[in-house]
């Protein structure tokens, strides 16, 4: 389910929502009853870990050494 951001107009009271894409937006703060706008947030980032998947095990062996030279702390085999 996702999670919307909400501010209020009055108040300036600022909560997070689960609703369903489904649901019909909220309308009123729940604070002072004033009118709320929805926020657009930039949601969550993606990022693969671990093993099976391209990023880390399809990739060229000269790719995954020029990727560890270029991060910090990461040891090249």
């Amino acid at each position: 389910m996702p999670t919307y951001q909400y501010k209020c107009k009055n108040c300036g009271f600022e909560f997070e929502e689960f609703q369903k894409i489904s649901d019909s937006a909220i309308e009123t703060c729940p604070k002072c009853k004033g009118k709320i706008r929805r926020i657009i947030s930039g949601g969550a980032g993606f990022l693969l870990k671990g093993s099976g998947f391209y990023a880390t095990d399809y990739r060229s062996e000269s790719y995954k050494k020029e990727a560890a030279l270029d991060s910090p702390g990461k040891a090249v085999e």
